[in-house]
């Protein structure tokens, strides 16, 4: 099968499509037929032994979106049966190998696909929906009425994390550029700050929760931001040193956060985009022989929603 391999830690451009032999799935596990892959900030991270190098061993196939079709099931395996459309996310962070024709893993590493969703639409949403859904539900504990901020809120976290608040009765606030806050009060923000010419510290006030996107100085600043005893969920905790230490002299307080494999919160995000609360904007499409500029694209951290590469056509 077709594969982008990655043989040496390096910037998008050690990536190369090579033939590696197709996997087989194991007990409990699923052979899926990758129609599409998503494109995330962490791809690149980790091609560069920057992120999870600890669990990583060169050579590995990098991604972990996969929305597709169920080839074969292992023995045991009653979720699925061939022929059934899937998505998820899987292995994280262990290598998952979303950017190759097929992928295995563990039943439970997967969800149905909607029928409201496309494949491209579905390969884009695990990793980030499922980033979304993990802080704001299960750290967070999101409820009606709650006062959110929102970084990053055009990104492909935060334009689903956007409608997931929303979903629950949130009063979100969605920080971005101005350029992009069309498209946030579209998806259902209730107030925009434009980050790059306020101070995000003096425009919010009060917040019960924050779903930061950055680390370092950015979310050290974020937390004054919240309520005394509000939370702030920090996707990049691993890089914001003193974190725990500033949310206590503050009365607030801070979750570092990885997200991880779930089918319980893949048939949730299913749900949502069922009932038209969750929809995924994909900026733009590349071929698996792209993988390079698709990530050169994601490196530039000017898109808006989801980049993601088309593997196969479906049936």
């Amino acid at each position: 099968m077709r594969a982008v391999l990655q043989d040496e830690w390096g910037g998008p451009e050690t990536m190369r499509l090579v033939e590696i032999d197709r996997p087989e799935p194991v007990y409990g596990e699923i052979l899926v037929k990758v129609i599409a892959a998503g494109v995330n900030p962490v791809d690149h991270y980790t091609a560069r032994g920057m992120a999870y190098n600890r669990v990583l061993d060169l050579p590995f196939v990098n991604g972990w979106d996969v929305a597709g079709v169920v080839e074969q099931v292992g023995y045991g395996t009653t979720r699925f049966q061939p022929g059934d459309r899937v998505f998820g996310m899987p292995w994280f962070p262990r290598a998952a190998g979303a950017y190759a024709e097929y992928v295995t893993a563990p039943a439970r590493h997967f969800a149905h696909m909607p029928d409201d969703l496309t494949f491209t639409e579905a390969g884009a949403l695990p990793l980030a929906g499922l980033t979304a859904w993990q802080m704001l539900v299960d750290v967070a504990r999101i409820g009606p009425a709650q006062r959110v901020l929102i970084t990053a809120a055009a990104g492909g976290v935060g334009h689903l994390a956007v409608q997931i608040a929303k979903s629950f009765g949130a009063y979100v606030i969605g920080a971005a550029r101005a350029a992009k806050h069309p498209f946030i009060t579209a998806l259902g923000a209730d107030e925009m700050v434009d980050y790059t010419t306020t101070d995000i510290v003096t425009a919010v006030r009060d917040a019960d929760v924050v779903i930061q996107m950055f680390g370092g100085d950015a979310a050290l600043n974020a937390l004054r931001c919240l309520r005394p005893g509000g939370i702030l969920v920090n996707a990049q905790g691993a890089w914001t040193s003193g974190m725990a230490a500033r949310a206590a002299e503050l009365g607030v307080r801070a979750s570092s956060f990885l997200v991880e494999p779930d089918h319980v919160g893949l048939e949730a995000l299913a749900d949502l985009a069922r009932k038209s609360e969750l929809k995924v904007h994909v900026e733009r499409e590349f071929p698996l022989a792209q993988a390079v500029e698709a990530n050169q694209l994601v490196m530039g951290g000017r898109t808006t929603g989801k980049v993601v590469l088309t593997v196969a056509e479906p049936n």
